[in-house]
């Protein structure tokens, strides 16, 4: 029986590049079943509400094995609602944000080629929603941390290291000045640290681990890196200008039943309808979401063609050295897809 995806298009540049990732996967011959609903901020525009997603939305959420979501737009005015991302991980407890980071040949950053995974606690932390404005002059917000979402995101990064085969985990805190919150972080990582002898545990602050990124990024390589819901959101997207951009970093969130894959940038609107940007983030999400609905074949083709792609640097997006439009990028891959299926 073939799969059912929720597919949110998004806002900006996020129909156009969800298109693109279907003109993909189709030539992988996909048989999954993509229903379309609304979110965001150009639906929330015309429609109102407490909230970026619709409740019949939610209802197709409920009904099927996964959602892909493309680029969304966050409105930041005080009062208005919190980001369709936030929304689905909190309601689905997709507690593991996953971004892999690694270099494309061809497109080596003067700091070298790197290789690691970045692995974000994303139901609580500072974006738990528990903001109050107390005055005039004060305004609050809570960083709520858990022992039990703590020791799950822990687990999750312990056995993604066993699963590729690393042997270290890295757990980036601010324990010195945050000693409850990251206190209580740390204790449930060591916890969970004891139950994987055969994974070795390392810890860095923030801000040491900040400059040693963009310092001497290669001695994270083979690692998994693991920190809280708004320390590891910063320092993903840091991570991405090491291998060219934030344009081509796909991501996954995973829960215990359900998971929503979407790129890890945001949807650019000053570039909306200009066929411009590059389409490699949400292609591979989408080869991603092929794997967990069981299509490796697809899968492992998108990711050849793609990586191809890019490497050969003829047929890429301004912001990896090329002339090539998102249209004929896609075009391309798609081309390659086909031949490989």
């Amino acid at each position: 029986m073939a799969k059912k995806i929720a597919l949110i298009r998004g806002d900006g540049t996020g129909p156009e590049l969800v298109e693109s990732m279907l003109t993909v996967l189709k030539a992988s011959g996909t048989s999954a079943e993509f229903i379309q609903c609304d979110a965001g901020l150009e639906w929330w525009e015309k429609h109102g509400g407490h909230s970026l997603v619709p409740e019949e939305t939610l209802s197709i959420l409920d009904n099927t094995d996964a959602c892909f979501k493309g680029p969304t737009t966050t409105p930041w005015t005080p009062g208005s609602p919190r980001s369709v991302a936030v929304t689905i991980r909190q309601r689905y407890q997709l507690y593991a944000n996953v971004r892999p980071v690694k270099t494309y040949k061809g497109h080596v950053s003067p700091l070298g080629e790197v290789d690691f995974v970045c692995v974000r606690e994303a139901t609580e932390g500072m974006y738990s929603g528990l903001e109050h404005r107390l005055s005039n002059d004060v305004a609050i917000g809570i960083r709520k941390i858990t022992r039990s979402s703590s020791e799950r995101i822990a687990e999750f990064a312990f056995r993604e290291a066993e699963r590729r085969g690393w042997k270290k985990v890295l757990a980036i805190n601010k324990g010195n000045i945050l000693k409850e919150t990251d206190g209580l972080f740390m204790e449930a990582v060591h916890s969970i640290a004891r139950k994987h002898p055969n994974i070795e545990l390392e810890e860095a602050f923030i801000d040491n681990f900040s400059q040693q990124l963009v310092k001497n990024p290669r001695n994270f390589n083979h690692y998994i890196l693991l920190s809280t819901n708004l320390f590891m959101d910063i320092l993903s997207e840091e991570a991405s200008g090491l291998i060219g951009s934030i344009g081509v970093v796909y991501s996954a969130n995973f829960g215990e039943k359900y998971a929503m894959f979407e790129p890890a940038h945001g949807s650019a609107p000053k570039y909306k309808g200009q066929d411009k940007v590059d389409p490699t983030a949400t292609i591979l999400s989408g080869a991603w979401l092929l794997g967990y609905i069981g299509e490796e074949k697809g899968s492992n083709a998108i990711f050849k063609a793609t990586t191809e792609v890019i490497e050969e640097g003829q047929h890429v997006t301004y912001d990896l050295g090329g002339k090539a439009s998102m249209s004929e990028m896609t075009s391309e891959i798609a081309r390659r897809v086909k031949e490989l299926t």
